[in-house]
């Protein structure tokens, strides 16, 4: 049994011209052919098949053709599938494809063992077609979830990764800032999974510096009055091409653009925020940025010794820093340090 690979149209000479067939990939693995001819029957019509009849053809066919689903039958000859299931989840290029048992094997001592090893659902034979397909939909549609989140990721990453380009920071800053921030969260009692949102957001604090000529970014020497009004501009040019999504991901990094160099006294810029009217993220990445800067050299300075730095922060600490971040910021100064030694330049 071999997948459909192609669907045809008709161009405008009428002729048949074939085209990629995008339907989502399956595999389907039992040793019995006259199961496999069932999971078929049940699943030709709306997915691209691939078919195995023993474990060790399962693995090759999922790390060479990466099906987006596998469904798979626990008592095989040579490798069962609790054995395959296990091989799949150990190996980084197929980790992420779910895997659904299919077996006859239906008491709950068998289905905790098959959760344990990885899989992601469990159906009894003999299979119901409804069935069969919910179980499919539902786990795809959780895969395309993934995917958007991290096509999401991807894309946030890169415009900060531009943004870089334009700047004289290093992406090694970058690195290093984002998870000073992500450690402040954590201590803050962010849950893992905000944390790790503002680690990403993080990257994205000065992506508006695209927006920045370069005559005004990248001049030797300090800037006059007219092009420090045009750098003042980058935190409203990073908020406007972040703009205003559903993503939670994006609006923390909508947040931490618009309001990083804000001051805990008004002082800051562009709104002339103050206090606890500035987003918690910004006044975070306001100090993970300040003092990764400071302590790294640059063509413009030498770097700072870190007491220097945190010299520096506490006396803007109630100006221009958030006074209990500071605080809790020298509280983790020995996970932070590490972070700085991991990331050198």
């Amino acid at each position: 049994m071999t997948p459909d690979t192609t669907t045809a149209t008709t161009t405008a000479t009428g002729s048949a011209s074939p085209l990629p067939d995008r339907r989502p990939r399956l595999l389907l693995v039992d040793d019995e052919p006259t199961n496999l001819q069932v999971l078929k029957q049940i699943l030709q019509a709306d997915y691209r098949l691939l078919f195995a009849r023993d474990g060790e053809k399962a693995l090759q066919l999922a790390a060479q053709e990466q099906p987006q689903l596998i469904l798979l039958d626990v008592m095989m000859p040579g490798l069962s599938g609790l054995e395959v299931c296990r091989q799949l989840k150990a190996q980084p290029g197929t980790a992420a494809i779910p895997v659904i048992f299919v077996t006859a094997l239906a008491d709950e001592s068998h289905e905790a063992e098959g959760f344990e090893a990885g899989a992601v659902d469990y159906i009894t034979k003999p299979v119901s077609p409804p069935i069969v397909r919910a179980r499919v939909r539902t786990h795809l549609s959780l895969v395309r979830v993934e995917d958007l989140k991290q096509s999401r990721l991807e894309i946030v990453q890169r415009l900060g990764r531009a943004a870089e380009y334009k700047d004289n920071e290093t992406g090694r800053h970058v690195i290093r800032m984002s998870h000073y921030a992500r450690l402040m969260a954590l201590a803050l009692g962010f849950t893992p999974e905000d944390a790790d949102e503002l680690l990403h957001a993080a990257a994205m604090h000065d992506v508006g510096k695209i927006g920045i000529p370069d005559a005004v970014l990248l001049k030797n020497g300090p800037l006059d009055a007219e092009q420090w009004q045009i750098m003042r501009r980058h935190p409203e040019m990073g908020a406007a091409i972040i703009g205003e999504h559903a993503s939670t991901l994006l609006q923390m990094a909508h947040r931490v653009a618009l309001t990083h160099h804000e001051k805990w006294d008004g002082s800051g810029y562009p709104q002339g925020l103050q206090g606890e009217a500035i987003a918690l993220e910004g006044r975070i990445v306001a100090i993970a940025d300040v003092f990764d800067a400071l302590t790294n050299e640059r063509p413009y300075k030498a770097a700072w010794p870190v007491e220097r730095a945190i010299e520096l922060l506490q006396n803007e600490s109630g100006r221009h820093f958030d006074p209990a971040l500071v605080q809790l910021f020298i509280e983790l100064l020995p996970e932070i340090l590490k972070v700085k030694e991991q990331w050198p330049e």
